[in-house]
């Protein structure tokens, strides 16, 4: 077998960064000319203008998805390792003792405290059983505005304490105000005690890592100098609610083959995502202090999507930023129903937007700018396509019925290729496992996998309407001084009221009932592929409801489906957790110190 050998040196990155380009620009201007023909038959007016520019507007991340999904496919294909190949960097020395020390932060903010003390006691035992702990000490940098949970966090860190600290130092500090939110708080920590250590590796409240995974990291930045923030590849871990574990199967699908095609050619301007990664103190304490936006308004103030920010920032100054793209050791949790899923993702819009406050920002790298514009179209492209729908319902409502004056043949090749484009990260991981036998038994054989991975698309088509709309209420509540601030996340399974939902939801039922009434209102062969579209929205709030169950969820895990290789073989991390379901029943969480009794609840 060929390998696609990667020879790391800036001439070779470079090269396929142009590369990379041209098959962008020669999509881009294929696909714009394909829909300019399609617009073409009866004249060219302002709402054909009008979708043309929308929809150029949400090319972008359709064709890199795309070119992403292929690079990585032909990786996973041809390569002997597809990781070495996009991230050329030493991989240190496991038969050394590790000689520099690393904290661990675990930022929060009124979190669910028994859950926490649970994750943190497993990555604490297994860097015990494993003989790792000297390296390390944790932090747990508390944001938590709620009395009664700061006192439940003191029980808990008291607990941890009393458990582990003959092995691993722990540190608890809580602000009662978090000025600049998480990067603040990660900030205040370089400033109190970053000179004590040389690496901090960040942890949300839902993450885990295996101790071969912090180990891994660790000695990467030591082999490494210049190497400013080493990125995870984190997976989600077991769920019991059917919404989150056919979302993060369906992630699990596209992230392979997205995130070693994009490594590919962004090279050294990698992501960061957070958490989950390691970061050298010294250069992120000098080089990674974010702004304060003057003004009033919720793009001002601090910003809220500080990661990708602080990765700029550290490759601004000279180092590299790099992703690990590969599976395993490093796990979060996905949000356990769709209006947390919507919470979240506004939360990224509104701190995403402010990156075009960032974009003349004097001395970045090109491809750092090119990141920041992109994470930008990411929420900009929503808006976009409600407007390009919109155009093309007002364009069927002029014209007599059954006669819309567009080229059907260039029109159906472009739909076709559009569908193809957005699903392809998904379809060449599929492939990808489908062609091994191990793969294959990973995720529970070939046939689940087929199932499953069907049933996330049908998944993903209801959803991304409801996304689209919900970001584009969003940004226009921005106009008028709406924010969506930063609060603590909901992470377990709860079942969605009707109220509750019918509340948050009205705006996509809403466009699902007009977009109903418009198509009844048109031929059937014309209106079809808007279908999706409408079905997703109009049935948002009974979906949300049933998708927040325990039922359902206990449905899903007793069918097999969407099965991760976490839940087909777990690791003893992970059974420390409880979360492996069997007839529906996780197992309790395992003793920290494996008597044989379940873990306490909580300190």
């Amino acid at each position: 077998m060929r390998d696609l050998a990667f020879v790391p040196n800036s001439k070779s990155v470079t090269g396929r960064r142009i590369g990379f380009t041209l098959l962008f620009a020669l999509s881009f201007v294929s696909l714009t000319a394909l829909m300019a023909v399609t617009l073409a038959p009866g004249g060219f007016s302002l709402l054909d203008a009008t979708l043309l520019v929308c929809f150029m507007i949400t090319l972008p991340w359709t064709i890199i998805g795309f070119l992403n999904a292929v690079i990585g496919l032909l990786l996973m294909r041809l390569s002997k390792d597809p990781v070495k190949n996009v991230c050329p960097i030493e991989p240190g020395d496991a038969s050394r003792q590790i000689s520099t020390k690393t904290a661990l932060l675990s930022c929060i903010r009124d979190e669910d405290v028994e859950a926490l003390h649970i994750r943190l006691s497993a990555m604490l035992a297994e860097l015990v059983r494993d003989k790792a702990i000297s390296p390390f000490s944790l932090f747990v940098l508390s944001d938590t505005s709620d009395e009664d949970v700061a006192i439940l966090e003191e029980q808990m860190v008291s607990d941890l304490k009393q458990h582990w600290s003959a092995d691993i130092e722990i540190v608890y500090r809580r602000r009662t105000i978090n000025t600049g939110f998480k990067s603040g708080n990660v900030m205040d920590f370089c400033d109190r005690w970053g000179g004590q250590y040389d690496f901090a590796i960040t942890l949300d409240a839902d993450s885990v890592m295996s101790a071969d995974r912090l180990l891994d990291l660790v000695r990467k930045m030591e082999a490494n100098p210049n190497l400013g923030i080493l990125q995870s590849l984190a997976v989600g871990l077991p769920a019991a609610s059917s919404f989150a574990r056919i979302f993060q199967f369906g992630m699990r699908l596209g992230m392979r083959s997205y995130t070693l095609g994009s490594a590919w050619w962004q090279g050294d301007c990698g992501p960061y995502w957070g958490h989950n990664a390691i970061f050298r103190i010294a250069p992120f304490k000098e080089h990674c202090r974010l702004p304060h936006f003057a003004g009033k308004g919720p793009l001002s103030g601090p910003i809220l999507s500080h990661d990708q920010v602080e990765a700029v920032l550290m490759r601004k100054a000279g180092y590299d930023i790099r992703v690990v793209p590969e599976e395993g050791g490093s796990y979060e949790e996905n949000p356990p129903h769709l209006l947390e899923f919507i919470r979240r993702d506004l939360r990224w819009c509104q701190g995403n937007l402010q990156y075009m406050r960032l974009l003349g920002l004097p001395g970045l790298k090109l491809t750092s700018r090119i990141q920041l514009g992109l994470a930008i179209l990411m929420f900009i492209g929503s808006p976009a396509w409600m407007v390009f729908l919109g155009c093309i319902a007002a364009i069927s409502l002029m014209m007599p019925p059954g006669h819309w004056p567009i080229n059907t043949s260039s029109g159906g090749i472009l739909f076709l290729s559009i569908m193809t484009m957005v699903f392809a990260p998904k379809i060449a991981t599929v492939i990808d496992i489908l062609s091994s036998k191990h793969a294959r038994a990973r995720f529970g054989g070939g046939v689940r996998v087929l199932v499953s991975a069907f049933g996330e698309l049908f998944f993903s088509a209801l959803v991304a309407p409801i996304m689209a709309i919900a970001h584009t209420v969003f940004m226009i509540g921005l106009l008028f001084g709406k924010s969506i601030g930063w609060g603590a996340q909901a992470r377990d399974l709860q079942r969605l009221p009707f109220v509750l939902c019918a509340s948050k939801l009205w705006p996509q039922t809403l466009f699902g009932l007009v977009a109903g009434f418009w198509m009844v209102s048109q031929p059937f062969a014309l209106t079809w592929p808007v279908l999706p579209i409408a079905l997703g929205p109009l049935f948002a709030i009974p979906f949300a409801m049933a998708t927040s169950t325990e039922w359902l969820g206990r449905l899903t895990q007793r069918s097999g489906l969407w099965r991760t290789p976490e839940e087909q073989a777990p690791s003893p991390l992970i059974r420390d957790l409880g979360l492996i379901q069997h007839g529906g029943i996780a197992e309790e969480p395992r003793d920290p110190d494996h008597t044989g009794d379940p873990a306490p609840a909580q300190a």
